[in-house]
């Protein structure tokens, strides 16, 4: 039964982290810094990837969305959540429309890594996964 869930998660084209992900680099990343400081971290990393175009800003509800061109055309929201003073979560929500013969999921989940690895070098990583 494994394989074939294996198989339609391949295929999936869509990926959001949480702190309930079964993968533990999907889960939601919490970082020791104010939500303002995390926020506009976010928003500064993807205005200066010239592969990225920020749709909209809603710091209020503390969303970006954000158009990928490449490799594969996708869409990405962002959402930071202050869980305490000095404490903000950070998860992210990719999809695509791209068929991919291979399936997405991989390249999906790399991107999301990548994004994370990004965010740890801007702020110090307090825990990955469920909230305290």
């Amino acid at each position: 039964m494994s394989v074939i869930r294996n198989i339609f998660i391949r295929f999936s084209k869509q990926i959001e982290t949480s702190d309930h992900q079964k993968d533990s680099s999907l889960s939601t990343h919490y970082y020791k810094a104010t939500f303002n400081q995390v926020f506009g971290s976010v928003e500064e990393l993807f205005r200066q990837d010239a592969d990225c175009r920020i749709v909209t800003v809603s710091k209020d509800h503390g969303e970006i969305a954000v158009e990928i061109n490449k490799p594969i055309p996708c869409f990405l929201i962002i959402t930071v959540v202050s869980v305490r003073g000095m404490e903000t979560a950070v998860d992210f929500n990719i999809s695509s429309e791209k068929f991919s013969p291979i399936g997405l999921y991989p390249i999906l989940r790399k991107r999301l890594i990548s994004y994370y690895e990004k965010m740890n070098k801007l702020h110090t990583l307090v825990r990955i996964g469920k909230s305290s």
